[in-house]
């Protein structure tokens, strides 16, 4: 019988680390402290050092932390935030939560990141930020977003839900914006056992008002100064993320490993993820291109590879975002050809080449 490989096996990755995780559940449920406390406070501080900033507060979800960042920063009602529509609806509707308009942008025809190069033409006397995306777990190119960024006054936002250790300049990403939102879902490199996020920043001022925003607006007695919001991170969560930091390098490691066992077999046959040389790539995902993509997805399904499309449909072209309709030659031309191969750390060599067997055989 053809065994079957899937995009992702979370179930592997808990078998690896069952011991330690048990240890971590077991020690909250004995400390009878399950929102906001020790836990939370530690993997704040673990992340932070481990992104090389100042500051992490922990939230509910990655959505949560852009709309956090971007409130933070006095973004609302009347403000436009420039990003990109090859990206999860989560960044578009974290502006829209705000009240802000957003304004997309194409991207870069490898990277298929944000295109510094068309950040010009977006710009109108209402736009007060940028939220670049680390997409796949390929950074950015940051230095012409913050160039620009900085000669119009605009806060930079690093929606880095997907780059958990990636780096750009040999630094990790989030401690280059302003602040960064980063996601704990369950697929990603450092995932929860359901929702998290974290904003990251070295901006002592921005960093308190994100940590009042996330309850209510609570001070030290409770009282609501401004208002705020529920977006806290709980302790259950908080402690299976510090198991889990633990791994992370070892993890993006393995990550890069298949994807170079990849690249080695499909080179020729399909276009492969672009990895700048300024960049390190931490492979949330393995994004190939091909011309004949649904008939590629289909031959690989019937040998037992499944696959998924990041994403199928660019949100300006989705029905609920059509407000933001405009023309993205090269996010709209990518959308009809990228597929994602299996990659998780887990994942053998040999389902790989089984995969890039498979790939080959295809005509």
């Amino acid at each position: 019988m053809m065994k079957e490989i899937f995009p992702i096996d979370l179930k592997a990755q808990t078998l690896s680390i069952q011991p330690e995780i048990d240890v971590a559940i077991a020690r909250v449920l004995a400390s009878g402290q399950f929102i906001l406390g020790v836990e939370v406070e530690a993997f704040e501080r673990e992340f932070a050092e481990t992104c090389g900033v100042e500051h992490a507060i922990g939230v509910d979800s990655g959505t949560s932390a852009i709309q956090l960042s971007l409130l933070a920063c006095g973004i609302g009602a009347g403000d436009e935030v420039i990003t990109v529509s090859n990206t999860a609806v989560a960044t578009v509707a974290a502006i829209e939560l705000t009240g802000a308009k957003p304004v997309l942008v194409d991207v870069h025809s490898q990277t298929l990141t944000l295109d510094p190069s068309k950040l010009e033409a977006a710009l109108t006397p209402r736009t007060r930020a940028i939220v670049p995306v680390h997409l796949f777990g390929c950074p950015a190119d940051l230095n012409p977003i913050l160039d620009f960024a900085r000669a119009h006054g605009l806060f930079v936002v690093e929606d880095c839900a997907q780059a958990h250790g990636a780096k750009y300049h040999g630094k990790p990403v989030g401690g280059w914006g302003h602040l960064a939102a980063f996601s704990f879902y369950p697929t990603k490199n450092l995932g929860a056992y359901g929702d998290g996020g974290a904003v990251l920043t070295n901006d002592s001022a921005l960093a308190e008002r994100v940590r009042l925003l996330r309850q209510y607006g609570w001070d030290a007695n409770r009282i609501s100064g401004q208002k705020g919001m529920n977006a806290r991170l709980d302790e259950m969560q908080a402690a299976i993320l510090r198991v889990k930091l633990r791994h992370l390098e070892g993890w993006n490691d393995r990550r890069r490993e298949l994807a170079a066992l990849y690249q080695s077999f499909l080179a020729d046959v399909l276009t492969l993820p672009h990895e700048p040389p300024e960049t390190h790539h931490v492979y949330h995902q393995f994004v190939v291109r091909h011309p004949q993509r649904d008939s590629l997805r289909a031959y690989l399904l019937e040998h037992g590879i499944h696959t998924q499309i990041h994403y199928p449909v660019p949100i300006h072209l989705q029905p609920a975002y059509r407000d933001l309709a405009t023309a993205l030659p090269v996010t709209e031309s990518a959308a009809d050809q990228i597929l994602s191969l299996p990659l998780y750390p887990e994942l053998r060599n040999e389902d790989v080449e089984r995969v890039c067997q498979v790939v080959l055989n295809f005509d």
